[in-house]
């Protein structure tokens, strides 16, 4: 058994969910399809090589990412499946291959692939009772209230034969010039914009208030049916017939295709001709289209044998990179940031991208001055794929990465062998540390504090109002007087004060895991915080296991036990531990 592959696929499993966490939940993810594609083909292949390390709840073997806290959960009558993909040609006749060993001269249907949020409809019937989002594929979010408010979806199926119960699949978007509209009226009444149009649709369906959902344009495509009674078909087309003439809103984009070339001509043309389509797409998704051979060919644990999804290449454009500058994180890592002239790609205006360290620097051979290639998915922080050389014109300079932290000063390092990151070691008092902790405390993927943005981190550290995260639940009125960002002009509280204090009240009894969230101990996000609180119990437990313990609870290992452990043994963040449960914040989980 290799040591390094078992670290290597902790790794990988840690860093999926989290990703998976960001994309289905929070729906703020933070790198793009491909990228997540890739960590999760190397996770598939080491599994593969090693057997013996394959987990039972390993992110090769699930669907979708996990449900939040915010809506009642439900389970889907029928689980819902997640799709396989492949991303060329060679990898789409592989697929073709395995279909084509069972099915004889199969017919396939092809339909574009919305770039939005899987939705799952419940008709009893013919009365609409339920809406889900795909959850982890058992489980759902019920979003029912807010799925109603969607115009071009039905309450009460139309027509004859309306079965007695039907599971309906489908995918809610922001069609894109609604999308262009809804984010020019929230820059106009100073709100924070949707990066996307994806983002928008999920965050428009997750209102607490269906009113907010109501004032969205949203809309949605059916695509595909679960559970069913009273209701038969022979094939996915005719499923679509169907679907229709019960008053269902179906594409009009797909094809029966009796050819793989037939095939591959949909694929090319709609690459060609994706920005005609008034949504997002990222890809065709092809489905046999006999339901006896769908049922012949059956499924994988995650996804149907009988469908793929051909993913396009992002979108790529060439702009001048400016500038290169770096940022500290909250746990101290140092990530280089390109300054670029501004480029629209993918739908959006960009003018930074991550360059993730400096050996990815050096790896792609940017310059300062360089004429750089960009890359996006559509929705996240953009990538650059390396210089067009031809352009260059001798006044580029290299970049080289700085020695010592740019806001203390402290000198950088790699915190071990195998850490290609170089860090900031001043964990305690690194200005750049204490306000990204700060401002991620009050995060959604955190104890999600109203008021507790960024530049109220900035202002409550600025002002010393308070010196570290340890002091946050004890601040008062009179303290937050001492911020002119708490204050008017005329020196009275403004109204951030009171609602800051209200929801520092609520954050101290948000479940166990969000607490360990917001400690911001390295490789412990969401996932891993989730498994800790329902195996420990307590923040107390956690503290006193050692780390071959830690490192047996499933969605743990051996990286995130170690870091654990690491953590606990400083001073000043069991302190932190000790003042929040004075000030009555959860360490001990809820009771159910």
């Amino acid at each position: 058994m290799s040591n390094t592959a078992r670290h290597r696929i902790d790794e990988l499993t840690n860093e999926i969910r989290e990703h998976q966490f960001k994309y289905y939940v929070l729906d703020k993810p933070t790198i793009t399809d491909a990228q997540f594609d890739a960590l999760l083909n190397e996770l598939s292949q080491l599994e593969s090589k090693h057997p013996e390390l394959l987990a039972p709840d390993s992110p090769s073997l699930k669907v979708g990412g996990g449900f939040s806290t915010q809506f009642e959960q439900r389970d889907h009558i029928e689980k819902m499946m997640s799709l396989d993909n492949v991303f060329d040609i060679n990898e789409l006749a592989s697929w073709f291959d395995r279909v084509e060993k069972e099915i004889e001269k199969p017919s396939y249907l092809c339909e574009l692939k919305v770039d939005g949020l899987a939705i799952n409809l419940t008709y009893e019937n013919g009365q609409l009772v339920r809406g889900l989002t795909r959850g982890n594929g058992v489980t759902g979010e019920d979003v029912t209230l807010n799925v109603k408010t969607i115009k071009v979806l039905p309450h009460q199926l139309s027509g004859k034969d309306i079965p007695s119960l039907i599971e309906v699949r489908g995918e809610v978007f922001f069609p894109l010039a609604a999308f262009n509209e809804l984010n020019e009226s929230l820059e106009e009444a100073g709100k924070a914009l949707f990066a996307n149009p994806r983002n928008g649709a999920a965050g428009s369906l997750r209102q607490k208030d269906p009113r907010v959902t109501a004032s969205r344009p949203l809309s949605l495509v059916v695509h595909g049916i679960g559970a069913r009674e009273n209701i038969s078909f022979e094939s996915q087309s005719d499923a679509y017939g169907l679907l229709k003439k019960l008053g269902l809103p179906t594409s009009e984009r797909f094809k029966v295709c009796g050819t793989r070339a037939e095939v591959e001509k949909f694929i090319s043309y709609y690459n060609e001709h994706r920005h005609d389509v008034e949504h997002e797409i990222d890809g065709v998704v092809i489905k046999v289209d006999s339901i006896a051979s769908q049922e012949k060919l059956g499924f994988t644990s995650r996804a149907p044998k009988w469908a793929i999804a051909y993913k396009y290449p992002p979108e790529e454009v060439v702009t001048k990179l400016l500038d290169i500058k770096v940022s500290v994180g909250r746990t101290g890592r140092v990530t280089p940031f390109a300054f670029m002239e501004p480029v629209k790609v993918a739908g959006s205006t960009i003018t930074n991208a991550t360059l993730h360290n400096g050996e990815e620097i050096v790896r792609k051979g940017v310059l300062v001055g360089d004429y750089v290639v960009i890359r996006k998915a559509g929705d996240v922080i953009p990538e650059v794929l390396g210089p067009v050389i031809d352009r260059r014109t001798g006044k580029e300079k290299a970049f080289v990465m700085p020695t010592h932290c740019p806001e203390c000063a402290s000198e950088l390092r790699a915190m071990s062998e195998a850490d290609v990151d170089i860090r900031c070691p001043n964990t305690q008092s690194c200005p750049a540390q204490l306000r990204e902790r700060i401002y991620y405390i009050g995060s959604r993927a955190a104890l999600d504090i109203d008021v507790l943005g960024y530049e109220a981190a900035v202002a409550l550290l600025e002002s010393k109002v308070i010196t570290d995260e340890s002091d946050l639940f004890d601040l008062t009125a009179e303290k937050l007087s001492k911020s002119d960002f708490f204050t008017k002009k005329d020196g009275t509280p403004s109204k951030n004060v009171e609602t800051l204090l209200k929801a520092l009240d609520e954050a101290k009894t948000r479940p166990l895991w969000r607490t360990i969230v917001a400690l911001s101990i390295r490789h412990v996000g969401p996932t891993a915080a989730q498994a800790l609180a329902t195996h420990c119990g307590s923040i107390d437990a956690i503290s006193k296991s050692n780390a071959d313990e830690l490192a047996q609870i499933d969605g743990v290992g051996t990286t995130i036990a170690e870091s654990i452990i690491d953590w606990f043994s400083i001073d000043w963040h069991r302190e932190i531990i000790r003042k929040w449960s004075a000030a009555g914040v959860r360490v001990i989980a809820e009771e159910v």
